[in-house]
């Protein structure tokens, strides 16, 4: 078969949020609040989102983007450390086909009031279906969109 490939690159953004580490860890937690910052967006349609936020978990997202094509994210959380570490996987297929399988960590420690959070992704690019600057650039608006809910719910997660 030609044309297939898998291309492997890392990346590691570093955001610094407005509350405690308690707050931002709950934000990945909390079902509710990870669907209004993660799975929802302007455009997008949301057919399905489920959290089971724990070692051996999984969370499914599965929508329609604002121009009609199909996407879909499988998590797998592989480790979790309460308010400083998530470890996780995802495969994302879009338009029906796979173009991506990742690990990530989520690192989070206290700064004073706030927290640093250290985003850190291994991708395989699976075919030429991604690139790095998608990828960042799509985790980036989504860290703002964290940053928006965490801005928005001075007490809840």
């Amino acid at each position: 078969m030609t044309g297939r490939r898998v291309d492997h690159e890392t990346f590691t953004i570093e955001r610094s949020f407005a509350a405690a580490p308690e707050r931002v860890f709950a934000a990945w937690a909390d079902p509710s609040a990870k669907r209004r910052w993660f799975a929802e967006g302007e455009g997008f349609t949301l057919k399905t989102h489920s959290l089971d936020f724990r070692v051996g978990g999984a969370e499914i997202c599965d929508g329609l983007e604002p121009s009609g094509r199909s996407f879909l994210n499988e998590t797998v959380y592989h480790d979790i450390a309460a308010d400083c570490r998530i470890v996780f996987s995802y495969r994302m297929v879009v338009g029906g086909l796979p173009i991506s399988v990742s690990l990530a960590t989520v690192a989070l420690e206290p700064a004073g009031e706030a927290t640093r959070m250290v985003f850190t992704e291994q991708i395989a690019i699976l075919d030429g279906g991604d690139t790095r600057a998608a990828r960042e650039g799509g985790w980036g608006w989504l860290l703002d969109r964290l940053a928006n809910h965490l801005a928005e719910r001075t007490v809840a997660p």
